[in-house]
């Protein structure tokens, strides 16, 4: 099988043939249809992840089709449409499992960080930890869903009942967001980089009722913010655009360096927190409330060998919406 390959962090990803892998015990071997780029990707490529599996093959957002079954694999078929997200499998003992948080598991793997992802041909699953999805799905249209949803969803939850809710980077998962958030009536206010009027277009059209620069204060004070974007400096900024007891949730799993802040602006029991991967109770609530509002992610495609310049595209900010790799 082709895939792309991390050898060195901060170097590009290499196209390579490999051999198709096996599925082991639990396991299912799954031909990617369609791979999702996110900022976790970026993240690894970049080297601002410590200790990923190397060589590695990246990828999360994972739309694929069952083609075998490795031993002790139920409820699974040959040519049965499966997603794959960032959560590839946890230990079940730990103090985290055993409590139902499974998202702080302690000797977790990760897909596309500590195990093989979806930028290949070919890859292997967790059966316990995949997905099943509809065959009429579009794998495309539902790639991004599988990290940028899951996490935005997460994110959301975590936000509480804010009805004025702002959104700090409006790329991915901001966009999937915005549409859940509409959908169950929030206001919303977008921020982006500081003049980019085509995301802010962009994120009118989605709902948004305000957009404008991470660098200016929204038009009246927020109940929560959600801060996608990657930039420590947001943080102090979003603390001062929600109201007193409002809430503003870490949306990523890297951000740059958080500045010293003025205790005036966290005083007013206002709460910061982040948001650590997802569980697949995450997972399956999800993907149910998507396809019942029903979600519509903008992408644009790639193929499996031009993973390099996706991953640019998305670094450089040139995306609206989702990068997804079509082998």
């Amino acid at each position: 099988m082709r895939a792309m390959v991390l050898r060195e962090p901060g170097r590009p990803l290499r196209l390579e043939e490999r051999p198709r892998p096996e599925p082991g015990a639990g396991q299912l071997l799954v031909r990617v249809l369609a791979c999702g780029v996110c900022r976790t990707d970026l993240h690894v490529v970049d080297g601002e992840l410590p200790d990923p599996k190397l060589p590695l093959v990246p990828g999360h957002e994972i739309v694929g089709e069952v083609v075998a079954a490795g031993p002790g694999v139920e409820g699974f078929t040959p040519g049965q449409r499966v997603g794959i997200p960032w959560l590839g499998r946890t230990c079940g003992r730990c103090r985290f499992c055993l409590r139902g948080q499974e998202n702080l598991c302690d000797e977790p793997g990760f897909t596309g960080y500590t195990l093989d992802g979806g930028y290949a041909e070919y890859t292997v699953s967790f059966a316990a930890y995949s997905f099943p999805l509809a065959p009429a799905l579009d794998p495309v249209g539902t790639a991004p869903l599988l990290c940028a949803g899951l996490i935005g969803y997460r994110a959301l939850r975590l936000a509480g009942k804010a009805q004025r809710l702002g959104i700090y980077g409006f790329g991915a998962a901001a966009h999937i967001l915005a549409q859940v958030a509409r959908w169950q009536g929030r206001r919303l206010f977008a921020f982006t980089r500081p003049g980019d009027r085509d995301a802010q277009d962009f994120a009118r059209a989605l709902g948004c009722e305000w957009a404008g620069g991470s660098d200016q204060p929204p038009p009246e004070s927020l109940d929560a913010a959600i801060i996608f974007a990657p930039v420590g400096e947001l943080v102090p900024r979003a603390l001062e655009a929600v109201d007193k007891g409002g809430t503003v949730v870490a949306g990523g799993i890297h951000m740059s360096d958080i500045p010293s802040f003025p205790y005036r602006i966290l005083w007013g029991e206002r709460l910061l927190r982040s948001v650590a991967n997802l569980t697949r109770g995450d997972g399956e609530d999800f993907l149910a409330l998507a396809a019942q509002i029903p979600v519509r992610t903008r992408t644009r495609t790639y193929p499996l060998e031009r993973a390099n310049e996706a991953l640019a595209d998305l670094r450089e900010g040139r995306l609206q919406g989702a990068a997804v790799l079509v082998p």
